[in-house]
């Protein structure tokens, strides 16, 4: 790999082990305040049972989640230099929100709705839980509002120094935020979802803590397939028709569009030919993407042939196997979770232990889909760091000989070696000790 690539992957590497934590903080903050708002409103003890278990299980997750997020972003500053010197004066104000905003408010309220039932009312601890979430999802947002501008740069101009910041209202409300961040939101929910309605099938597949147990998969099943169903429409719909307008390369990219089309199919399966710039062994529906683009069969969608090669996705393979395991995955969770949730209206739920095996064998599945997801947008914006404005081979630290990058990684490869470790010990403690009350 060039130095670039080693930036490049290192950088991909660290926030892709990053990103599996923050996914189940920010979904997980959803089902703690509806377990805590059935225990405070509804005296349910049952709920309020499983808020202090899962609330465990949020506080091991935030740690590893900060611990892993903390390389980030140092390595804006050692491996990113050039772009943090461009674009600092933008996304240094919205990252700085989200420490002040976010990181503070999630933690101090973590606190007291760990250790601070003794102390504190229970109004004031059910409100903790609320500020949890929110803080989870208030930094959610600023990460998320960050990403937009590097997608879709608005509220900004060219300055002596760089770009500078002319109006953050306009970066804060970005269109392209306007749906990529509850798709991002949503896709969290899933993995929530997921993960508690896993953890109950589990359990009721091995005979312990039944009434637990089934609480986790009635909560689980529900808040994961509402969030599919918002993932498909109308956030995905929403989200890939604004990237059809705004970045066409990309789209063209996903769907491995080389020619420009009126009733452009929709790529089931394929493989992409960059050489020939064809699709082999193509499995379409037509008419579909231009509908999915534009909501008319008849328009036409914008293929590769109207863009520069200079311009293209730098990898159009990686961009569409990750967009489509995204969606294929995506898809399979909806309808396993469809079936545990019409087993759950038979009433037939609890004996079918393939259904059940079915939801602890999906637990790794939102971790992948969401991946997936990131690396189509990030692997779609190339060549651009700053879509338009900054190439990504002018963003990173030239003085930063590869070997140091190298060396770095290895680092990295190892403590994250030692960190998973760890976290699977605590997670696999928490979870044979199960839902007990401590009073």
């Amino acid at each position: 790999m060039s130095p670039e690539g080693f930036h490049r992957f290192q950088f991909a590497f660290t926030i892709a082990y990053h990103y599996l934590f923050p996914q189940l903080t920010m979904g997980l903050g959803v089902i703690l305040v509806y377990f805590k708002t059935r225990e405070h409103f509804w005296n349910d003890r049952d709920a309020a049972l499983a808020a202090e278990f899962w609330t465990q299980v949020f506080a091991v997750n935030f740690a590893f989640g900060v611990v892993t997020g903390i390389p980030m972003e140092f390595q804006l500053g050692t491996n990113w230099s050039r772009f943090s010197e461009t674009s600092g004066g933008v996304i240094g104000s919205v990252l700085g929100q989200e420490g002040v905003f976010a990181f503070f408010l999630e933690s101090a309220f973590l606190g007291i709705l760990l250790y601070g039932r003794k102390f504190v009312g229970n109004a004031l601890h059910w409100f903790s839980a609320l500020a949890v979430c929110l803080g989870a999802w208030i930094s959610g947002f600023f990460i998320t509002c960050t990403n937009s501008w590097m997608q879709h740069p608005v509220g900004a101009g060219v300055g002596p120094q760089g770009l500078e910041l002319k109006d953050l209202w306009a970066v804060l409300l970005n269109p392209w935020e306007l749906w990529a961040y509850p798709h991002v939101m949503l896709g969290a929910c899933m993995t929530g979802g997921i993960v508690v309605a896993a953890v109950g099938a589990f359990y009721l597949l091995n005979g312990e803590h039944l009434t637990q147990a089934r609480l986790y998969v009635r909560t689980g099943v529900g808040v994961g397939l509402l969030s599919g169903l918002g993932l498909l429409f109308p956030t995905g719909h929403q989200l890939a028709k604004t990237v059809a307008q705004d970045q066409p390369a990309t789209f063209a990219g996903m769907e491995a569009l080389f020619q420009t089309q009126t009733q452009a199919p929709l790529t089931l399966f394929g493989v992409p030919n960059v050489q020939d710039r064809k699709l082999d062994h193509a499995v379409e529906i037509p008419g579909l993407l231009s509908l999915l683009a534009h909501d008319s069969l008849d328009a036409p969608v914008t293929g590769l042939d109207q863009i520069p090669p200079d311009n293209w996705p730098t990898n159009i393979p990686l961009t569409f196997f990750a967009y489509h395991a995204m969606v294929g995955i995506g898809m399979a969770l909806i309808g396993i979770l469809a079936l545990a949730a019409w087993l759950l209206w038979r009433r037939r739920l609890w004996n079918a232990k393939a259904a059940l095996f079915l939801l602890v064998a999906a637990l790794p599945l939102p971790y992948l889909a969401n991946t997936f997801g990131w690396m189509t947008a990030e692997t779609g914006r190339q060549p651009w760091i700053i879509y338009g404005l900054m190439r990504t081979n002018q963003a990173y630290s030239a003085r930063v000989n590869t070997g140091s990058v190298v060396f770095s990684l290895v680092g990295f490869l190892a403590m994250y070696v030692f960190l998973t470790a760890l976290f699977v010990i605590l997670i696999r403690g928490r979870l044979r000790h199960g839902p007990v009350s401590h009073g």
